[in-house]
């Protein structure tokens, strides 16, 4: 959790460095939940747990640097730790991406995010007793991180229109997530809402 929030904090001084230039800028926060297929065998060489099921708090944000076209960053979480089955071990998923990003307007108060992108995923077990440790630190979790492929795609609705102009987006986001090998499946859904804020722009 430590380097997801110094992952947000740099994420927000280029985003507070970039809104001087940047056509527009959102702030995201949200929630939802992972969708994925159910485990179909359960033997000591296949894991059982699917990842799936529990509530993801999410923030993000993006910036219009071209018309319509931008980058995006969001994070996703998994707010209540699981215990996988088996072992009573603790566990949070935590998935960050970058995107590029394409915003068309559909009306005066709707529009598009469509977003394709890369980033990782995070799975933290949680230890009883602290024994990753550094130089100055130790933690009482291990990370199993993977390299992911992100596409996904959300449709805002405008309902405030003075400054800042406030908007609801519905969401569904697709995850690739390779040698997922602590879940079941490499492919993983994410869906929910986020209530965003927008600067600049028309």
């Amino acid at each position: 959790m430590r380097k997801f929030v110094l992952i947000l904090a740099v994420c927000a001084l280029f985003l507070g460095t970039s809104i001087a230039w940047a056509q527009q800028t959102d702030i995201m926060v949200g929630g939802g939940t992972l969708l994925s297929s159910s485990p179909y065998t359960a033997s000591q060489n296949q894991p059982v747990v699917g990842e799936k099921g529990g509530p993801y708090p999410s923030a993000g944000f993006d910036i219009l640097l071209h018309r319509r076209y931008g980058l995006n960053v969001e994070g996703a979480w998994k707010y209540k730790e699981g215990v996988y089955p088996g072992y009573g071990q603790g566990y949070r998923p935590i998935l960050v991406d970058v995107n590029a990003l394409f915003q068309p307007r559909l009306g005066k108060k709707v529009g598009l995010d469509l977003m394709v992108g890369a980033g990782a995923q995070s799975v933290r077990f949680s230890e009883a007793v602290a024994s990753n440790c550094g130089y100055s630190t130790c933690a009482n979790y291990l990370s199993s991180n993977h390299f992911m492929e992100h596409l996904g795609g959300g449709v805002r609705y405008y309902f405030w229109h003075r400054w800042p102009r406030v908007f609801v987006r519905p969401e569904v986001h697709y995850y690739h997530i390779q040698n997922n090998r602590e879940f079941n499946s490499n492919n993983v859904v994410r869906a929910g809402g986020s209530l965003g804020f927008t600067f600049g722009g028309k």
